[in-house]
């Protein structure tokens, strides 16, 4: 035996609950010597006795209960594998990245509509820039996750699934923008480095060698609206997360250039998408 198999621990759990190797060897449907054989190789291999005789009777030493509630667990998430294999219907934990205006604006009618058509999947939801959501994807950390353009992942599988229309957003005292060098003085205020709606800002004020005078960073839409609206500077947003929180009426929007102002999210992962993904993926792809 190089590795503990399942069948070796069925066998094992098999002789626990009938109480002995005859019992056991019966309602497996093999002969006793083959029952006892499977459980001292399990042993030789594992380096310890797992039942000590007791009479006529077997009884689990300390380390053959210690194996058994791990075989008990492993058995079982072996069974569930195979029934969301054989039913094709996901179960379990799905780890999925966002950034925040795509959370804010867009997931929550969708994740309500996939968690009716999967009730046996748990979404656990995490939000950040483009560039983290890709490293932790890359990493295996999120199974998938909503990304901005531009990004580069040229390991990761991707499809476009929301388009967004970026606005630039000052305090209502600013009239108007006529062009990057408007802001030449200004604060810009955005997310972490990473994020992708902060690099066509970026890309377009540098287009016309503007260098803002400082820049503050915010973890939430939310921060960002309030300290634009309050004077401190200007920022990008999408025009669907100034509708979602309310928020349109507290500052002024500003047109952008359409390669700046145009963009679309997509939904990236690695490697075979899993029943859970591959429900999303549908869901997104009927919405369209």
């Amino acid at each position: 035996m190089r590795t503990v198999d399942l069948e070796s621990l069925a066998i094992f759990r098999t002789v626990v609950e009938e109480g002995g190797v005859v019992r056991a060897a019966e309602k497996l449907h093999r002969v006793p010597s083959n029952v006892t054989t499977r459980v001292r190789q399990l042993e030789e291999f594992l380096g310890v006795r797992l039942f000590r005789r007791e009479g006529r009777t077997l009884a689990l030493s300390a380390e053959g209960h210690t194996l058994l509630n791990y075989a008990v667990r492993l058995l079982r998430l072996a069974d569930e594998a195979v029934n969301e294999m054989r039913s094709r219907k996901p179960q379990g934990i799905f780890r999925l990245g966002s950034l925040e205006s795509t959370a804010g604006s867009r997931l929550a009618p969708i994740l309500s509509r996939y968690h009716a058509d999967n009730p046996g999947v748990v979404v656990e939801l995490v939000t950040g820039t483009t560039g983290a959501l890709i490293s932790r994807v890359n990493n295996f950390d999120l199974e998938a996750a909503f990304v901005s353009e531009p990004f580069t992942a040229p390991d990761l599988a991707a499809t476009p699934v929301f388009r967004e229309e970026l606005v630039l957003i000052t305090a209502k005292a600013v009239d108007r923008i006529r062009s990057a060098k408007d802001l030449g003085h200004s604060t810009m205020i955005a997310f972490a480095h990473g994020c992708s709606y902060r690099k066509r800002l970026e890309d377009w004020l540098s287009a016309d060698n503007v260098m803002p005078e400082r820049a503050l960073e915010f973890a939430s839409y939310q921060g960002m609206i309030a300290c634009v609206a309050a004077g401190t500077g200007f920022a990008i947003v999408p025009k669907s997360v100034l509708a979602a929180l309310h928020a349109a009426d507290k500052v002024n929007q500003h047109g952008l250039p359409e390669h700046v102002a145009t963009n679309r999210t997509h939904l990236v992962w690695r490697g075979q998408p899993s029943l859970a993904l591959e429900s999303l993926v549908g869901l997104l792809t009927a919405a369209e």
